[in-house]
């Protein structure tokens, strides 16, 4: 199929985007790794797309102090291959490998899976498990939201109307955490059939799933547990994974507790 009519505009500056995004109709071009499949589907038919990617200042990936900023352009590619994603962020440097395939990853941003919101996508999950800050700007300034609250349903998040997703804060890992990612799926670069991201600091641990519901999924339950047997036993409070065309929600949940396990004894090896 071919995609509808629409108009395009490709802002010079951010407050030229901000202006161009407030129209009726308009849909922001990142990647375009989703959005170009969804026009062409028919599933998608804005009346103005916003191509953001010749704003510079949403590119790049730093270390401030002790917080690691990613803008919104960041493509995967550039964070698979970035140092300090490696040193400061190991967690979302395991997971970037997951996504798609290297064609994909050279054209996806992190903005855009995260604007996407994607229960499958493996950002979700890690910027959760990681208690990210996602940086929001409209015309009256910049809103930090917390991963926490970033994610409202299936494809749906707190973006506000005339709001662009930006960058994302993470706190950057110090030598005495642990992070591990794992998922299971059909072949490599297909969507998981389940998967987690897992953070622990302190004797505390943060575990999202993804896969597992209509949003990332932080099992708070299964986390409090002093032992791997206990959390998965915890985790069916958590987690109520919606059955699709391959698996039913019972396989699913199984699949979780095996990832669950393997994740836990991860984190308990001693460095």
């Amino acid at each position: 199929m071919k995609a509808p009519s629409f108009g395009y505009a490709k802002p010079r500056s951010l407050a030229e985007a901000l202006d161009l995004i407030e129209r009726p109709g308009a849909k922001v071009l990142a990647g375009g790794q989703s959005l170009i499949a969804s026009l062409n589907l028919r599933l998608s038919s804005p009346e103005l797309l916003v191509d953001i990617n010749g704003l510079s200042e949403l590119r790049g990936i730093r270390l401030d102090k002790d917080v690691v900023r990613i803008g919104a352009l960041a493509t995967h590619a550039e964070i698979e291959r970035s140092d300090v994603v490696k040193q400061h962020l190991p967690l979302l440097a395991e997971a970037v490998r997951h996504v798609a395939h290297p064609a994909i990853r050279n054209r996806g941003t992190i903005g855009g899976s995260l604007a996407l919101a994607d229960p499958a996508a493996e950002y979700p999950a890690c910027v959760l498990a990681l208690d990210a800050v996602i940086i929001a700007t409209g015309q009256k300034g910049e809103r930090r939201i917390k991963a926490s609250g970033f994610f409202k349903g299936l494809f749906e998040t707190d973006l506000k109307p005339g709001e662009l997703l930006t960058a994302v804060e993470f706190k950057a890992q110090k030598t005495d955490e642990r992070s591990v990612f794992l998922e299971l799926a059909r072949r490599q670069g297909d969507y998981a059939i389940v998967g987690l991201a897992a953070f622990a600091r302190n004797g505390s641990k943060r575990i999202a799933f993804f896969g597992a519901g209509d949003r990332p999924v932080l099992a708070v339950n299964a986390a409090r547990a002093t032992d791997a047997q206990a959390a998965k036993a915890a985790l069916g409070k958590d987690l109520s994974p919606p059955a699709d065309l391959y698996h039913s929600a019972q396989t699913k949940l199984h699949l979780a507790r095996v990832l669950l396990e393997r994740a836990w004894n991860r984190l308990s090896i001693p460095r």
